[in-house]
């Protein structure tokens, strides 16, 4: 049986112990990685410990005393090692302080890049070279985000900051889970449409936040949308839009899961982005055909979210939506509005809502240009095959 799921759970508690004990985030990280090595070889042949996550932190904490000592050696020879030694590692926590981590990941003295990556390292124990594969850059730049991250968290006073802070760097925690999920279900490039190891690695944490009603609401939205991945692409990888998937090849668990935790979380917290993006999601699922679509409870809900957080891409939702219930010409206009906003100034997805409308209000040949325009400015070779393929009939 191997020993890596366990190995992945308890790393960032371990990193926790260690840097709390020790600091130094990036010695502490060599140190924990070597222990993780160590049980990787060594818990095959010899069994699980009966406390792992002890063992684990003993060892590391070996591992980072006899760096410690080495170094310090290097810097005052004339002083012996035992008047050097550091105290004792503390008792092993009994509970799963990982929020601790989280919250040093997404220090805000880090760009949102940055946090990303830390997280992903130090978090979700994934290498450098996996997060580089991830995003499809070189390997040594995000090396060098990590390094530059942990050289700047590396005097951060290692604790759960006081409660207005905390909550702040909760939200940048979120965030950072949404960003990580968001990349995996639509790559923002490449041949794959989506890269199941960030879906699959953003919901496993989001479970491990404290489930507030915007963490819940967090949670059903990656359930309730990764629900729909194996309808997404035809067998050769094609895109299979929204309107024309399989319905009964969505994943049912993900989304009575999903539903009850954003059900839930609008009925006992206050509402918030995330919950108003779950509920949509939730709606799109009830349906069982693309016709039965409540699209009225979909444009209302989007006029919410774009009251509390209004960003570029709720604006071309929110057009979709008003499409839907008051016709395209409508819509077109306020794309025609929308597109003055420099964050969407020939972003391709606002040509292929243009398409989109124009195809609704029956004027196709004018849908194909805009078609085309798409498909040349993304960077997803998926979406370009889709929207070239639409260009053309």
């Amino acid at each position: 049986m191997t020993a890596e799921p366990l190995l992945r759970e308890l790393a960032p508690q371990v990193l926790t112990a260690l840097v709390r004990h020790h600091g130094d985030f990036a010695a502490c990280e060599d140190a924990v990685q070597e222990a993780l090595l160590a049980a990787a070889t060594r818990w095959p042949a010899d069994g699980v410990p009966a406390n792992p996550k002890a063992w684990l932190i003993t060892v590391a904490s070996r591992r980072r005393i006899e760096a410690w000592r080495a170094d310090t050696a290097r810097r005052r020879r004339e002083q012996t090692a035992f008047t050097l030694t550091p105290p004792d590692p503390e008792p092993t926590p009994g509970v799963d302080d990982t929020l601790t981590l989280f919250m040093l990941c997404c220090h805000p003295a880090l760009t949102p890049p940055s946090q990303v990556a830390l997280t992903l390292r130090a978090v979700g124990g994934l290498t450098t070279a996996e997060i580089a594969r991830a995003f499809l850059v070189p390997e040594a730049t995000i090396a060098q985000r990590i390094s530059r991250a942990k050289h700047r968290v590396k005097d951060a006073r290692f604790a759960l900051p006081p409660d207005t802070e905390r909550d702040q760097r909760l939200d940048a925690v979120r965030h950072v889970l949404y960003l990580v999920f968001t990349e995996g279900h639509t790559a923002s490039s490449g041949a794959a449409l989506s890269r199941v190891d960030l879906t699959a690695e953003a919901i496993r944490l989001t479970r491990r936040l404290p489930h507030d009603g915007e963490t819940a609401g967090l949670l059903a939205l990656m359930l309730l949308t990764d629900a729909r991945r194996p309808a997404r692409t035809t067998p050769d990888g094609a895109l299979v839009p929204l309107a024309e998937q399989d319905r009964t090849r969505w994943d049912a668990d993900a989304i009575a899961e999903g539903t009850r935790l954003v059900t839930d979380a609008l009925a006992t917290h206050p509402v918030g982005p995330y919950q108003l993006q779950a509920a949509i999601a939730a709606v799109h699922a009830e349906a069982t055909t693309a016709e039965d679509t409540d699209w009225r409870q979909i444009l209302t809900l989007y006029d919410l979210l774009h009251s509390i957080t209004p960003g570029p891409m709720v604006t071309l939702n929110r057009i979709v939506a008003t499409a839907m219930v008051h016709g395209p010409a409508t819509a077109l206009d306020r794309l025609t509005t929308a597109e003055t906003d420099p964050a969407l100034a020939d972003h391709h997805r606002v040509h292929a809502v243009r398409a989109h409308l124009l195809d609704l209000a029956g004027d196709h040949e004018t849908a194909r240009t805009h078609y085309a325009q798409a498909a040349r400015a993304t960077l997803s070779l998926p979406e370009r095959r889709y929207l070239e393929e639409r260009a053309r009939t």
